[in-house]
């Protein structure tokens, strides 16, 4: 899923840095953004939504502080201008059982520059995320945005 939305991302950026993110690929045309960000007193970046999953197995295994913990570990300091978090309740379907899955979540929210680095910092996330929290996936929405602060 994740590499899908960062193949789609790379629809969206500049051809030499598609071209880094995937190299086997063949460089596509960027796309501009639809809306005039100078209008806006912004500037064109990425919306990054991402969707964190708190149990591990059938229980919450995600505590507070384990998610403040990873926040201040692996997403500030990759981020520290600034993100938003909101609290969340999802479902999904595990795809080893075919059972749906109800457990509280972490909404993520980066406003992000549209390069490379970037979006390696947002892969870095998810899979430290996986991996410490035995996660089958986190879910990842990146969209264009014209950002002004």
């Amino acid at each position: 899923m994740i590499r899908a939305a960062l193949l789609s991302l790379a629809l969206l950026l500049p051809a030499t840095v598609s071209a880094q993110l995937a190299p086997s690929s063949p460089p596509v045309a960027p796309l501009g953004l639809a809306m005039e960000c100078g209008a806006l007193a912004g500037s064109p970046m990425i919306e990054a939504t991402l969707f964190f999953g708190r149990n591990i197995g059938d229980a919450v295994g995600v505590s507070e502080r384990d998610w403040s913990q990873f926040l201040d570990q692996e997403v500030t300091p990759r981020f520290p201008d600034g993100l938003t978090v909101h609290d969340g309740s999802g479902h999904w379907r595990d795809n080893r059982t075919g059972r749906l899955i109800r457990e509280p979540s972490k909404i993520l929210i980066l406003l992000t520059p549209r390069d490379g680095d970037s979006l390696l910092s947002i892969q870095e996330i998810v899979d430290r995320y996986k991996e410490r929290f035995h996660q089958q996936s986190v879910g990842t929405v990146m969209r264009p945005a014209c950002v002004g602060f």
